[in-house]
């Protein structure tokens, strides 16, 4: 029998619990941020929609009880969010205190996508960029707040629903709003919000769709199990100074969830997106007793699981297919389960680096990803002429929601121009999860107890867990939950606001934004929400609150040199916008020590990267000119550690014989700064360089943007690099940065 590709997307939609539950303060019952609602208007809805219009294609959609619960209490009404209140105060009667409020945060969103469209609210933003908050605050007028105030909720409002008469109409008017407009712009929203649920519904009741669902709160069911578990990938991991194993709670945040899919979509759900695609062994009984079939992960899981990484060619193409793109079986004591594993590349390329490619053209990559995978599977037959021999599964499993903010247009033409080109095809089959295993059960086990304790970040848990600021979170949830324990009489039946307090305060947002590795300009709202999940706990059981629950858990405080925290895609053009950079690596040179650096005119490095492409950003001293103030000409020089390469030394005269300047380099990328011009060398033995082809950028104004290609480069993926830059005036050295360290990355 032949089969064609089966593809299972898969779209994970959370949010968490962003409800004060501050009883004695004037933000009770109200949300803390505005997401749910934003993202409600922008990304849950249009998302099936545009499924509908193939009604060929079938797809998943992971739906969490959380974001589930906090949708209704939009849709009715009953959530007010800061940004919603002041969006529906007359202008004239705005404080101080919430104007500053309005000029800081109206603006969130990506600039390129959600601001710049629309030439009002670009007017706005530039105003606050360009002659500052406080020019803002003594000179907007009423009128400037009100416009504000309404095109921060227009501008989340999908393209999808433009045509829509009232939205039309206000896109076209751009300016001059008035309270009337903005309060029909909310009740805009609501309609648009309670619309989502039964379209889930009536695409899962049709076949078209099928809607999974996650533990309660999105705990981290590994670490609610044993916070321990953070050992079997790290085993020198830093531990919370107390152990929190309660097992009990998975049951619960499972039975909860279960029975809300049960209540909004009639039917038993088959599949369980494990919060974070976290998994460990002794999770799964819970998962197979409570009645779920199947549940995902990532394929750092797999390969732990079965002692295999998966390396990839040039292309970043999976060199063996078979073992990656196939349901496995689970036995467990309570049944068996089935678990598919994401191709962990292919899911970033959607979320992380289309949005920056021509829509035509990212369709066309990931559809050729697709036909590469099905030719290398062919390979492996007995005749690979043929057509697929057995059926495949490539599962891609994403974040449904944050990804679209980068994509032109909300990803609508990206995802029109992938849809079309699968509806027409034969060779490629979009199916869910719970079809493909119904039809093929898998034929592979992986015994329970060698199953690997990882999650979708590095098959480890260190974004949860091991940091100092993340440990001393762990033990405030620690304290409270050992509280609990201590009153047998606050059953779930008899107390329910103490369960409530406690599963939120176990969801896995706020370990997420803790200490390293992520920020946003919420920390200190994330630390304080789960803070208040942790102190209503107390209050429910009528005990004294511990005084370092009103101590923040975080300091919050701008550090200095940090790691890249997610994938970039900055547009080259010497303006380095901030959003564009903001998840960047960075590295302070002008305020480090050394007596080079304190004079030197380059303030910071900027360093990030994504499927396509290696970035770095230098930031100077204002006014600086190439040619006057700093030299001509920047040389990136870099090698691949731990790789067999040709090497050279720096094609540059007057080095310093001194580390690093007299290392060897693999790749040499010139820059002419006045011109901008680039050229790329590769090492061809010994004090040679041989000029490649070369695809990188290069723009020089107000601080210098690079983007190299990867392709130009002809590296398998995974390789570390190690780059030094070079100032030259006609070839001959000036200087060099970082001083004390190599600007680090790893190829995707």
């Amino acid at each position: 029998m032949s089969h064609p590709l089966y593809v299972a997307f898969v779209w994970h939609q959370h949010q968490p619990l962003y409800k004060s539950r501050e009883a004695d303060s004037d933000a009770w019952g109200q949300y803390r941020l505005p997401w749910v609602r934003l993202h409600g208007t922008k990304d849950y809805l249009d998302l099936v929609l545009m499924l509908e219009k193939y009604p060929k294609l079938h797809q998943t959609v992971n739906l969490v009880p959380s974001l589930i619960l906090q949708l209704e209490d939009y849709a009715e009404g009953e959530a007010i969010d800061p940004y919603l209140a002041l969006a529906l105060t007359p202008e004239a009667n705005l404080k101080p205190k919430e104007k500053q409020y309005i000029i800081k945060h109206f603006f969130d969103g990506y600039y390129h996508t959600l601001v710049e469209p629309h030439p009002r609210y670009a007017q706005l933003y530039h105003q606050r960029q360009d002659k500052g908050f406080d020019w803002c605050l003594a000179n907007w007028t009423n009128q400037d707040y009100s416009d504000l105030l309404a095109w921060h909720n227009l501008a989340w409002i999908d393209p999808l629903f433009w045509d829509d008469g009232e939205i039309a109409g206000w896109l076209k008017q751009g300016k001059d709003f008035t309270l009337s407009d903005r309060q029909r712009i909310y009740s805009k929203q609501r309609e648009i919000i309670k619309r989502i649920i039964p379209q889930h519904k009536k695409m899962q009741d049709a076949g078209q769709l099928e809607i999974m669902t996650t533990p309660y709160t999105h705990p981290i069911l590994p670490l609610l199990a044993d916070t321990n578990a953070g050992r079997v990938a790290v085993p020198n991991m830093s531990l919370p100074q107390s152990r929190f194993q309660w097992s009990e709670d998975i049951p619960r945040h499972l039975s909860i969830a279960w029975e809300m899919y049960l209540d909004r979509f009639e039917q038993e759900p088959a599949g369980l997106w494990p919060s974070e695609q976290s998994v460990s062994p002794t999770i799964l009984p819970y998962i197979t007793q409570q009645g779920f079939k199947w549940i995902c992960s990532d394929e750092a899981v797999l390969g732990w699981s079965i002692k295999h990484f998966f390396h990839r060619d040039e292309a970043g193409n999976v060199y063996q297919p078979e073992l990656l793109y196939r349901p496995y079986k689970l036995e467990t004591e309570n049944g068996d389960l089935a678990i598919v594993f994401r191709d962990h590349r292919l899911s970033d390329l959607i979320g992380f680096t289309y949005s920056g490619m021509s829509p035509r053209n990212a369709a066309a990559d990931l559809i050729g990803h697709l036909e590469a995978i099905a030719r290398s599977l062919k390979s492996h037959q007995d005749n690979p002429d043929t057509a697929l021999e057995h059926p495949w599964l490539v599962t891609i499993a994403l974040d449904g929601e944050n990804c679209w903010e980068y994509y032109p247009r909300d990803g609508m033409p990206f995802l029109d121009a992938l849809y079309a080109r699968l509806s027409r095809g034969e060779d490629i089959r979009l199916v869910t999860v719970k079809e493909f295993i119904e039809q093929f059960p898998p034929t592979e086990t992986i015994p329970a107890q060698q199953l690997h304790s990882g999650s979708w970040v590095d098959g480890s848990f260190t974004t949860w867990i091991g940091d100092p600021v993340k440990n001393r979170a762990w033990d405030l949830l620690t304290q409270a939950r050992e509280t609990l324990a201590r009153h047998p009489e606050a059953t779930e039946e008899a107390n329910p606001e103490v369960w409530e307090a406690l599963y939120a305060a176990e969801g896995s947002d706020w370990f997420w934004w803790f200490g390293e590795g992520h920020s946003s300009n919420q920390d200190a709202m994330f630390d304080q929400l789960f803070r208040e999940h942790i102190c209503a706990i107390y209050q429910a059981l009528d005990e004294p609150i511990p005084e370092n629950i009103y101590q923040a858990v975080d300091k919050h405080e701008v550090k200095g040199d940090r790691p890249p925290r997610s994938f970039i895609h900055p547009i080259v053009n010497g303006i380095g916008d901030e959003q564009d950079w903001d998840r960047a690596g960075r590295i302070e040179v002008g305020g480090a020590r050394g007596t080079m650096h304190r004079s030197s005119v380059v303030q910071r490095l900027y360093y990030g990267l994504d499927h396509r492409s290696f970035y770095l950003r230098m930031d100077f001293k204002a006014g600086v000119e190439p040619g006057k103030d700093i030299p001509g000409e920047l040389h990136l020089l870099w090698y691949y550690p731990g790789m067999t390469n040709h090497n050279s030394s720096a094609p540059i005269s007057g080095l310093p014989n001194e580390a690093p300047t007299n290392y060897s380099f693999h790749h040499h990328l010139g820059i002419n700064l006045i011109t901008d011009s680039v050229w790329l060398e590769e090492a061809h033995g010994e004090l040679q360089w041989q000029i490649r082809a070369c695809r990188a950028e290069a723009a020089f104004d107000q601080c210098l943007e690079i983007a190299v290609p990867w392709a130009d480069l002809h590296i398998q993926p995974d390789c570390t690099l190690e780059i030094l830059a070079v100032f030259c005036d006609r070839g001959e050295f000036r200087s060099y940065v970082p001083e004390d360290k190599f600007i680090r990355l790893q190829s995707p």
